[in-house]
């Protein structure tokens, strides 16, 4: 029978299960961990700053040298529920040298709370930035922002926001370009996959934080990065935003990097002559 599309459940199960789609994952997520734990040591940085009241609503910094410097903030994925930003500090050994603040997103996460709240607390966590960057060297004007997976959704969701309307203090363009890295656009299909076994999302809020149904409020330019090797749903839901919200008037890319899977593609950011590296430095022009 099928769920969605042509898939029936175990084959829409697969689509969406990264692990099974990527031989290799296990490698890659070694080198995540041992590159984050390095930069963890190398780079001075500021943990567990917190942003708003709940547990987790925290962020790492790693400031720039220099002061009024471009800050790049990075939303972790995981499915919505799990990782921690000190996982990722590989964000900081790809983009460290270009003289940049550095700022990793905590989030609460589901099930322990609804997806709603984590859109929301990012959301609270860039108010409470472009506030606060000029402490660390940071320059609130020149803000962006890349995601990675869950994250990728929640990047996209950020390019939704009313600024003005969300915080009186912020200007509606407050974030200058975003990068959502292999993400999550259209939530319909993984609500009915296995991991909503985990997330618990009904349809509703699958539907209302699902960015092929909205419209982004901030113009910025948006880059949709996805892996050559990632499966045909992820480059489905990629293609799917690109060709809606470039007809909305949005300066969207898109951008598939070839040889790439759902892990190895993050990999490839710390690798200065990559796809995906040269990408987010022409995008915050550095």
């Amino acid at each position: 029978m099928h769920i969605y599309k042509q898939y029936d459940q175990q084959s829409l199960d697969h689509q969406y299960n990264n692990r099974l789609n990527a031989s290799d994952h296990e490698y890659h997520l070694k080198q995540w961990e041992t590159i984050s734990r390095e930069a963890g040591q190398k780079y001075p940085h500021h943990k567990n700053i917190p942003y708003g009241l709940l547990k987790r609503e925290t962020l790492d910094i790693f400031p720039s040298a220099q002061q009024h410097a471009k800050t790049l903030v990075f939303i972790h994925g995981g499915y919505w529920y799990k990782h921690d930003p000190a996982d990722f500090y590989l964000i900081a050994e790809a983009f460290h040298r270009y003289g940049i603040t550095i700022v990793l997103i905590g989030y609460p996460l589901m099930p322990d709370h609804p997806l709603d709240q984590l859109v929301l607390s990012c959301r609270k966590a860039i108010s409470w930035v472009y506030q606060n960057i000029a402490q660390y060297n940071g320059d609130p004007e020149q803000l962006y922002v890349a995601g990675h997976s869950a994250g990728g959704h929640l990047a996209a969701m950020l390019m939704t926001t009313n600024w003005p309307e969300f915080d009186h203090r912020l200007p509606i363009d407050s974030i200058k370009g975003v990068c959502a890295i292999s993400g999550l656009y259209n939530l319909l299909p993984v609500q009915v996959c296995y991991v909503n076994e985990i997330l618990q999302m009904d349809k509703e809020m699958a539907i209302r934080n699902s960015p092929v149904q909205l419209s982004p409020e901030t113009n910025c330019p948006l880059i949709l990065a996805v892996g050559g090797e990632e499966s045909a749903e992820y480059k489905a839901q990629t293609r799917e935003l690109f060709d809606l919200w470039s007809a909305k008037g949005v300066d969207v890319r898109l951008v598939e990097i070839i040889g790439t899977n759902h892990f190895s593609i993050l990999t490839s950011i710390v690798e200065h002559d990559s796809l995906l590296h040269k990408t987010i430095c022409k995008l915050m022009n550095v």
